[in-house]
């Protein structure tokens, strides 16, 4: 059942990408929850000061953005560059300058923005219409291709980078473009319309927000319909069958997410908007089936999605390959908007711990530590060391071995881009009469209640330090909580102000000046998994509070990671996370079955470090595994 909660802020002013009209949890905002210093404000001035540029510079060089241009001149059919979706990768480069715009106020970015915006806005024809691939002359003709075209996709980005600017500036040229285009999409899809969806679920969400931002029903109408149709075999079959898009079983009649991924995480975030805007508890109850379903079995440790390289899909149930891992990056990001929602409208922590564990293990993990290449797809074993990828060509997505610059379908450096910029909205929310620290990040959270206002001051070395103290600047004198999570990777150790307490939520009556102290216990934890996943069986896996760590080795070490074994139990020495480890040697052999097994090679296990995942990769080619194999 979905709860209601009292909010002092209208929703249209909080600068949130998720703001929900009711449910157990209300965001706060960008301005209301400030990252000052730390592991996560680092990323951000890093998407700042390098990945935003990165992403408009590549965008620039491939004739992304010059589509546009050549949309007005009239000469786009002869000149189009990029995949039929390259509009959106656009799209979500302005979102993310719109939200790193509210958060930081930055002068430079903003003219960046306005000239982009001057370049997109007139290619809009004047019945809304916003589409760089069909419909001008010598282009396939408008929504003529449902299943692969992207239009409706592509809107989908353009209405949240509208939402974006709204929540943070106010109207403007993007803002009336998108709402033309919303209501072209109205029109043309509504009840006496075609009757159809997209192939990539997107504008689902985007128009939900979208109505939450504008307050035109209009939008969560046609939000309904696109759901309500999803499932009932409106598009083609293809040869990945319609399970691919999410069109062989109605949304609400599904028990897990399947086919592609992103695709998946889409609809499930576009569907819990929906249910939460509608008070469908049928509908939420359906979805939040769907995600433990998933969660229990198709998920990687590292919260990455999808296991199958052919059609970026979910596989089976257990099937959970590592050195086959597709774990898409963008489905991080999807599953990101799909819990973070669940965790709004039910009040469950479980699903904070979900947005954690992906966000420091599948979203940063993707860039390097310049911002200039980013991993597409999240592998968790490579056997051999990579090869470093050109610098002034795009690679191909999947087959990277090393995070790349560019790729044919770039559609993950920008999402993680406009996920950093906005992060300020995953951090914090309210109840009636709590702040509810969602995840631990050094800054300020700002709330307003009917008692008055709170003000809190979080400082952590999180990750890397499992003590976070909470200081309340600013309190009513009765009647306000502060609610602080407790992890449920901490099943053992944690405490509040010195007492023991279990995962979920911790509530603390507040008073002026009252300092509280969550430590949470940052041993090493060994890993293993269910017997039912036959890719991992004889292996484990460390890790270290929310994060997952991983065996790198360099490509000139003495020995690569398929020549280790661990023979002991994970440790702290000093900062570093080390396992006492054999290597082996493998016979020669003429057939690979049968035969001698592979030699420990001396009598005295070495101790060898680990680092955390979203780490590796960032000092040259090299191996690396999550999972290893024991003695």
């Amino acid at each position: 059942m979905t709860l209601v909660f009292s909010r002092s802020t209208p929703a249209h002013q909080i600068d949130a990408p998720v703001v929900p009209s009711s449910g157990a949890l209300s965001p706060i905002g960008l301005h209301a929850a400030r990252i000052t210093d730390g592991f996560w404000a680092d990323l951000q001035r890093l998407n700042g000061s390098a990945i935003l540029a990165h992403c408009e510079g590549w965008m620039e060089r491939l004739g992304w953005i010059g589509n546009f241009d050549d949309a007005v001149s009239g000469n786009l059919a002869d000149t189009r560059t990029g995949r039929e979706f390259s509009d959106s990768d656009v799209y979500k480069l302005i979102e993310a300058m719109a939200w790193e715009i509210g958060r930081t106020q930055d002068a430079a970015l903003e003219a960046r923005y306005q000239a982009l915006i001057a370049r997109i806005v007139p290619a809009q024809e004047s019945d809304g219409y916003l589409n760089t691939k069909f419909g001008r002359e010598g282009q396939l003709p408008r929504y003529s291709d449902l299943e692969w075209g992207h239009e409706l996709y592509c809107y989908g980005h353009l209405f949240q980078a509208a939402v974006a600017r709204l929540r943070t500036h106010g109207e403007d040229d993007l803002v009336r473009a998108a709402l033309r285009a919303a209501d072209h999409v109205c029109e043309t899809f509504g009840d006496s319309g075609i009757a159809s969806v997209c192939g990539h679920a997107e504008v689902e969400p985007a128009l939900v927000e979208l109505a939450r931002a504008t307050g035109n029903q209009r939008y969560l109408e046609q939000a309904r319909l696109f759901i309500e149709r999803r499932g009932t075999a409106t598009l083609d079959d293809i040869e990945f069958g319609r399970e691919y898009f999410q069109d062989d079983v109605p949304v609400r009649d599904a028990d897990v997410l399947r086919g592609h991924a992103v695709r998946a995480t889409y609809l499930a975030a576009g569907a819990i908007d929906q249910a939460v805007e509608s008070g469908d508890d049928d509908l939420l109850g359906a979805i939040r089936q769907q995600l433990e379903h998933t969660l229990a079995r198709r998920t990687y440790l590292t919260g990455g999605m999808g296991a199958h390289h052919e059609g970026e899909s979910f596989g089976d149930d257990w099937e959970l390959p590592s050195e086959r891992a597709y774990s898409e990056t963008c489905a991080g990001v999807g599953s990101i908007m799909a819990h973070h929602r669940m965790l709004l409208a039910t009040g469950d922590a479980h699903w904070a711990d979900v947005v954690e564990r992906t966000l420091y293990n599948v979203v940063a993990t993707s860039p390097s530590v310049d911002g200039t290449s980013f991993f597409y797809t999240n592998t968790l074993h490579r056997r051999s060391p990579g090869i470093v990828p050109s610098t002034d060509s795009v690679s191909p997505r999947a087959a990277a071995s090393m995070r790349a610059p560019w790729f044919a379908v770039s559609c993950c450096p920008p999402n993680v881009a406009r996920t950093l910029a906005s992060l300020g909205g995953y951090v914090a929310a309210v109840s009636a009469d709590a702040v509810h620290v969602l995840q631990y990040a050094n800054g300020t959270i700002d709330a307003q209640f009917d008692a008055g206002a709170v003000r809190l001051d979080v400082q952590t070395a999180y990750p890397q330090d499992g003590f976070v103290r909470v200081t309340v600047v600013d309190a009513p004198a009765v009647g306000t909580n502060v609610v602080l999570r407790v992890p449920g990777w901490a099943t053992s150790g944690a405490t509040i102000d010195g007492r023991n307490v279990e995962p979920g939520w911790v509530s603390v009556a507040v008073a002026q000046d009252q300092v509280i102290e969550l430590v949470l216990p940052m041993q090493p934890r060994v890993v293993h998994p269910d017997a039912r996943i036959d890719a991992l069986r004889g292996q484990m896996a460390v890790e270290r509070g929310p994060l997952v760590m991983c065996l790198e080795r360099a490509a000139d070490a003495e020995y690569s990671v398929e020549q280790l074994r661990v023979a002991g139990e994970p440790r702290i020495d000093g900062d570093r996370v080390v396992v006492p480890m054999v290597p082996i040697t493998y016979p020669a052999r003429d057939w690979p079955f049968g035969g001698a097994d592979a030699a420990i090679v001396g009598d005295t296990p070495v101790d060898v470090e680990l680092i955390a995942y979203n780490a590796w990769g960032n000092h040259g080619p090299s191996t690396m595994r999550v999972w290893m194999p024991t003695v």
